[in-house]
């Protein structure tokens, strides 16, 4: 190669980055040496920054357009600089082309259940998952906070640390929140917002914002969505007399029409008119006449009573009246008594209406001494 050849090499420069991998977030300019030429075309393209690196040290940020690196006020040490060191410059600089677009779709979710105490439902453990949109604010910060010397970092690098502050802060907000668990989908977008603003100071001190966070779905253990899906069943059903008749119908009708002879039919047939019948009569069919009210059960017969004495009777005695006779010594347990409705006369002691008017009287005094 001529001296011609190696100066046009030394003069001519185009710095640029054209990125088709949708997931890169900073790329490195890469050059032997690190060394910039003296008039080198430097292109920005829209939605990407610059970062400029020079002896370990971040020299200058540049936002889209095209720059020409031809100045000594430059923060860029060219090789043109440095004669003496056959251009081979001591100072090196390297080139950050730093994405600056939306990095979309990117997943969310909830690894472990949270813990919530629902108004309703009382104590409940709920998992969620949505997508995030991510973009670089500050290109300076980024670089500087999280990429380092990497000369290629991708969005992969990152998203893990993202997602953990992500469900750190849904977690409090979901548990704090106060929204009832029937009513948190008719709110995703205003705590997807939530979160968004809430983490925002976080993703500020990387370099990082967060335009959009969604929240797709918030989701029951599966045994409480079953018991859900339970009430909410017997809330469609409505009356439980109807819904059963109506169930009963269906599989009748179901047993009809399996494979079984003209007996299943027969069956089936016959359990349907019946139950039409049935349904005809009830409320699925003519209005039932109003029912009459239930007559209260009729009061207990007070029984009157008979005493034989001596040959003789005498009586009628209320109850009452008997044990006012067996207090003062008149009615015996050999007494012999009848009342209407007994098969004959009976000794006091043996009729259980009667008998309970000897266990409540006091024993005999004891002999006088």
């Amino acid at each position: 190669m001529g001296i011609f050849d190696f100066l046009t090499g030394e003069f001519i420069d185009v710095i640029h980055w054209v990125d088709d991998t949708r997931d890169t977030m900073v790329w490195r300019f890469e050059r032997e040496g690190h060394e910039i030429k003296y008039g080198a075309k430097l292109t920005v393209r829209e939605g990407q920054a610059a970062v400029f690196i020079h002896e370990g040290q971040l020299a200058d940020v540049f936002t889209p357009g095209l720059y020409m690196l031809e100045t000594n006020n430059m923060p860029i040490m060219t090789t043109l600089n440095h004669w003496d060191h056959g251009f081979k410059s001591p100072f090196k600089s390297e080139i950050y082309f730093v994405n600056t677009t939306r990095f979309n779709n990117l997943k969310w979710g909830t690894k472990n259940p949270i813990m919530v105490r629902d108004p309703e439902f009382g104590p409940l453990r709920l998992r969620a998952y949505g997508t995030y949109s991510i973009r670089i604010s500050d290109a300076a910060r980024f670089l500087t906070e999280i990429v380092g010397t990497d000369g290629e970092f991708t969005m992969d690098e990152i998203s893990f640390q993202i997602r953990n502050i992500i469900v750190q802060e849904f977690s409090r907000v979901i548990a704090s929140c106060g929204i009832p668990v029937l009513d948190m989908a008719a709110n995703t977008a205003e705590l997807g917002k939530l979160v968004a603003s809430q983490i925002s100071a976080t993703l500020a001190d990387y370099g990082l914002s967060m335009p959009e966070l969604y929240v797709e779905n918030i989701s029951l253990p599966p045994a409480v969505e079953a018991v859900l899906d339970k009430r909410t069943s017997m809330g469609i059903a409505g009356d439980l007399g109807k819904y059963t008749q109506f169930a009963a119908a269906e599989a009748m009708t179901a047993a009809a029409t399996q494979p079984g002879g003209g007996m299943g039919a027969g069956i089936g047939a016959g359990m349907g008119m019946a139950m039409a019948q049935q349904m005809a009569s009830g409320p699925w069919g003519a209005a039932p006449a109003a029912t009459a009210p239930i007559a209260p059960p009729p009061p207990p017969v007070e029984h009157v009573w008979h005493i034989a004495e001596n040959g003789k009777t005498k009586g009628p005695f209320s109850k009452a009246a008997m044990g006012r006779m067996a207090s003062e010594g008149h009615l015996t347990r050999e007494s012999l008594v009848w009342t209407p409705g007994q098969d004959g006369w009976l000794r006091a002691e043996d009729v259980a209406e009667l008998a309970q008017l000897f266990t409540i009287l006091p024993p005999p005094p004891p002999p006088a001494i």
